[in-house]
């Protein structure tokens, strides 16, 4: 005879339901909700987990690979920003240091409109701290300078579609000047020109707000005033705040101040995990919801084999037995479930970028825009410690379904069983 026995005799009953009386089929249609219930809820965890750590690595690898980690700023006009650049390198806990000047204004071109950052960057150095040259064709950044009666600016797609302006062509930078002019009336907006030379597309809302000239470019435009500073590179993301304050202690001028990326990236990373962790709570309790369904399925089919139970026990089988034969049953259900489902699941997050940009293009819509969401495409990335313990919690909870209807199977009585059957 097959051992064991109540695993043999539990597979028996899950796979034996198909057929037969009324009472069968009732159970074998509740059986197959059940574990539906549970693939789906499986795979949908799985792909909501995977797209949540897509939008993680899209902020930690693309968002704030473009834009530095930390940034030191200075508003005396005295500062050596090549030495600050080198002394900001060689501290402990940064990578790489990149001087820039920063400028908020207005592009310009014909009737249209558009706010911008403008940051004047050193060619040589700002690879160093961003990854923007990913996103840029060879030679764009050497662009910036190569005519001087005719300085170039790198434009973010969004700022370029806005403006309905293309590489080649002029648009006007205008920026407000703070303060009173030498002759008592109001300081002029510093307006210059720039022909295009290159437009990045990063997927990610700097897009709409980001432009980048030479560095020369960008001091003149902010007439000698505040904006220039070091962004930096942190070996450790997340400690960015601590290194970022013992730098600004170090520096030996006084006026040093500045920001790390939790000041201006935060609020959007403490969104991320915190959409993660609810809607991982809302997909778990739909698995928790489809694994104790096979509660009622095992409650039917306990009823329904109250007389074999009966026999059973009749026969010597011990409580133990009765109780490991309904476990078996209940197991085979999660079991079948979870592994379908984290198959489901696995190819769901794998196709799922794709899927959603073939439905934009069929049906000519974008789900998300860069200018509201932080990156105009569905992210989406994999992780198998995700999948394990998805479906480890899946059939977890599964076995735990089944203890209820298994110990009512254990206490029923032979005598009282067989003569209701009779």
């Amino acid at each position: 005879m097959f051992r064991p026995l109540p695993a043999f005799i539990g597979l028996r009953y899950a796979g034996a339901q198909r057929g037969g009386n009324d009472s069968a089929g009732l159970v074998s249609f509740i059986s197959g909700l059940s574990m539906i219930g549970l693939i789906l809820g499986v795979a949908l965890m799985i792909v909501v987990m995977s797209v949540m750590n897509g939008f993680d690595r899209e902020l930690r690898e693309r968002i704030l690979g473009i834009m530095p980690h930390a940034t030191v700023y200075n508003a005396s006009p005295e500062i050596d920003w090549t030495a600050v650049r080198n002394q900001v390198a060689a501290m402990d806990g940064v990578t790489a240091a990149a001087e820039v000047w920063q400028v908020n204004g207005l592009a310009r071109n014909g009737l249209e409109v558009s706010p911008l950052l403008v940051q004047g960057v050193n060619p040589e150095t700002i690879v160093n701290v961003s990854s923007i040259g990913e996103f840029l064709q060879p030679g764009s950044f050497a662009a910036l300078t190569n005519d001087p009666a005719e300085p170039g600016i790198i434009l973010g797609k969004g700022i370029a579609d806005k403006l309905e302006i293309a590489v080649g062509e002029q648009l006007s930078i205008i920026v407000p000047q703070s303060g009173n002019s030498e002759s008592g009336g109001r300081a002029a907006a510093q307006l210059a020109g720039f022909r295009v030379v290159d437009i990045f597309h990063s997927g990610t809302a700097l897009d709409h707000s980001l432009a980048l000239v030479d560095w020369a470019q960008a001091q003149t435009l902010a007439g000698g005033a505040g904006g220039a500073g070091v962004q930096m590179r942190m070996k450790d993301m997340l400690r960015s705040f601590a290194v970022f304050q013992n730098l600004l202690r170090q520096l030996p001028a006084e006026g040093y101040y500045g920001n790390d990326w939790t000041g201006t990236h935060g609020n959007l990373y403490q969104a991320i995990q915190m959409s993660r962790n609810l809607v991982s709570l809302l997909v778990f309790l739909i698995i928790a919801i489809a694994a104790f369904n096979v509660v009622s399925t095992l409650v039917m089919v306990v009823i329904d084999k109250h007389g074999d139970i009966a026999i059973l026990r009749t026969m010597g089988a011990s409580t133990r037995e009765i109780l490991l034969t309904f476990v078996s049953q209940g197991a085979l259900v999660g079991l079948v479930g979870v592994l379908v489902g984290g198959l489901l699941g696995v190819i769901g997050s794998l196709l799922v970028t794709d899927a959603v940009a073939g439905l934009e293009s069929l049906f000519g819509i974008q789900f998300l825009k860069s200018d509201v969401y932080p990156v105009d495409y569905l992210p989406s990335e994999l992780q198998w410690g995700d999948v394990a313990l998805v479906v480890g919690a899946g059939f977890l909870l599964s076995l735990i379904a089944t203890l209820y209807p298994a110990l009512q199977a254990s206490r029923v009585q032979p005598a009282a069983a067989l003569r209701q059957d009779f």
